[in-house]
């Protein structure tokens, strides 16, 4: 084993460190400050009688200075530093106190400077592990907690919410069952008088029938008086008098969305302010500074500097992958540790490792579709669109039945990392929709129509979600690419630029970029998160000639499965 050097152990690490002088390997104790060499307990004793070194410094190794680097001057080459310069805040050599730009000014032994910038050091990393770090953990607990309680209550007031439209409905029911029965009972009282008058008028009709033949008989008769005389014994009686029904008349309900949301509660934002969490006070005894018995120029801006990224010129290609056991790739998923998920239209799933070693084979019913993804615990989620099933691959390869999906067959499906929500795009005859599910499966939102009743989705067969919690949805049928905003209202559509689009796969990048594969073109199209079209970042001039699957790694990498080949190709197009 490799001994670590001095400067590579940590103060408060626990190591056995040995006697610095020649042919002694017993435990070091003390420290020479003059010769910079550790020391046990017999040699400095030796050191300290000696007449070369009895004046030595010597103390205990934890109270040692710290030993100057070596570090010629810049301006006298051949002269080390060895001094600083209070006024202008630079280490410098013995020389160039005696240049005009140093004179009349104030130095110190840069030993003692550095050694003393060594302790605060210490003392900086000391504060950190002791205070700063426990106390941050301490935080990242209690809010780990607050989410747990915050989804518990959320979850509450949506059951609630549920109980209190079920007991609207069931009310409503019950209304309409009452006026139901209403109708039913004048229908039937109007029913009846008008049978009455349609028997009154049947009989009526039976007796001018009757009379008629009497007037014939009286026609038999030679005497004319006698004749006379029948005629004026009979008379006919007057049609019998009828009405026409009046039916009742139905006045709609005058209500609004306002009317039903009142009926249903309300929710509101709290006007508390929200309290700061309590940190415990930092020991001011054990942060203390130790003065160092000179003031000095210490006043130095401070910057963060934030690294951004932005589009490359060009896209480079960074490395290939070989995927066995698949015959080409329409969708890809990135795990843990770079491993690799890959399937083909055989459903064929297949993971690799970062040499391109097949680890595992699953045999699925998925085609061209994105129906399989991971989750931030590194489980592998995929659709079995036959079975209308979502299953869960855990690390130790048991596969479960997850969620179950009814009548409706899932397609695609994505594993949001920042909320651990699944995305599921689903069909069902000729209906579509994305319903999302939180990470014990339980489903929390359904989007299938926009503002005017019209269905948002046709094939939604990749599916995907922005930073800005955007659903991004590849549709075959719809030819577009479908983006709504985390309540499900339609944002935009994205139809492709001089041609029609064949959507395929679909993902974002950390700047809120869309990236999706063009099977017509053979193309991947770049639109920000707006839906405008930026550029074709991977096209056939560039060695990708049949995209079908993209995704980017956490090094903003850009992965792409084709449809010709087994290969996977990453590639960098930000810088």
């Amino acid at each position: 084993m490799m001994a670590l050097s001095e400067s590579q152990i940590p103060p408060d690490a626990q190591h056995y460190l040995v006697c610095g002088t020649e042919n002694c390997e017993r435990n070091c104790q003390f420290y020479c400050n003059d010769c910079h060499q550790p020391m046990c307990e017999q040699c400095r004793d030796e050191h300290q009688k000696n007449e070369k070194t009895k004046n030595h410094e010597v103390v205990p190794y934890k109270q040692r200075k710290r030993q100057l680097p070596v570090e010629k001057c810049k301006i006298h080459p051949t002269k080390e530093m060895v001094l600083f310069c209070e006024e202008c805040q630079i280490p410098i050599c013995y020389k160039c106190t005696a240049t005009k730009e140093h004179r009349g000014h104030a130095f110190t032994d840069l030993e003692i400077d550095f050694d003393e910038n060594v302790s605060l050091c210490h003392e900086e990393i000391a504060k950190i592990r002791n205070y700063f770090e426990p106390t941050s953990q301490d935080l990242k607990k209690e809010i780990a907690g607050d989410v747990t309680e915050i989804r518990k209550m959320m979850d509450g007031i949506r059951t609630a919410m549920k109980a209190e439209a079920e007991s609207v409905k069931k009310l409503v029911n019950t209304v309409t069952s009452d006026k139901i029965e209403q109708v039913d009972k004048i229908e039937k009282s109007l029913l009846e008088t008008l049978n009455s008058q349609n028997q009154e008028i049947y009989d009526y009709i039976n007796y001018l029938n009757d009379l008629i033949k009497t007037f014939y008989g009286y026609l038999s008769p030679s005497n004319i008086d006698q004749i006379r005389l029948n005629l004026k014994s009979e008379s006919i009686r007057p049609i019998p008098i009828t009405s026409k029904p009046v039916p009742p008349v139905f006045t709609a309900g005058q209500y609004s969305r306002e009317d039903v949301a009142k009926l249903l509660g309300r929710i509101t934002d709290s006007n508390t302010k929200p309290e700061n969490r309590k940190i415990k006070p930092m020991e001011t005894a054990s942060t203390q500074l130790k003065p160092t018995g000179k003031q000095r120029k210490q006043d130095r801006e401070k910057s963060d500097v934030k690294q951004t990224l932005s589009l490359s010129s060009s896209v480079t290609k960074v490395r290939e992958y070989t995927v066995p056991g698949v015959d080409h790739v329409y969708h890809v998923s990135l795990g843990k540790s770079g491993r690799l998920w890959a399937s083909d239209l055989s459903g064929n799933l297949v993971q690799t490792d970062q040499q391109g070693n097949q680890l595992q084979k699953i045999q699925t019913n998925g085609i061209w579709e994105g129906y399989h993804t991971v989750t931030q615990d590194g489980h592998l989620i995929y659709t079995d669109k036959n079975n209308k099933v979502i299953n869960r691959i855990t690390p130790d390869n048991t596969i479960t039945e997850f969620i179950k999906t009814g009548d409706w067959k899932p397609l695609s499906i994505h594993s949001f990392h920042i909320t651990g929500d699944l995305l599921v795009g689903m069909v069902k005859n000729r209906e579509a929709k994305v319903t999302r599910y939180n990470k014990t499966g339980t489903e929390i939102q359904n989007i299938q129509r926009d503002n005017k009743g019209q269905g948002l989705y046709g094939h939604p067969h990749y599916i995907t979600e922005n930073i800005n919690c955007d659903v991004c949805v590849s549709d075959y049928n719809k030819h577009a690419v479908v983006v709504v905003d985390k309540s499900g209202q339609h944002r935009f559509s994205y139809t492709g630029q001089r041609s029609r689009l064949d959507p395929f796969g679909i993902c974002t990048d950390v700047l809120g970029h869309i990236l999706v594969c063009d099977s017509i073109s053979n193309k991947v199209h770049l639109l920000d998160q707006d839906g405008q079209f930026l550029s074709l970042i991977l096209t056939p001039q560039r060695g990708v000639t049949y995209p079908r699957s993209v995704c980017v790694d956490d090094e903003n990498n850009l992965w792409v499965g084709q449809s010709n080949t087994n290969t996977v190709t990453v590639s960098k197009y930000l810088q």
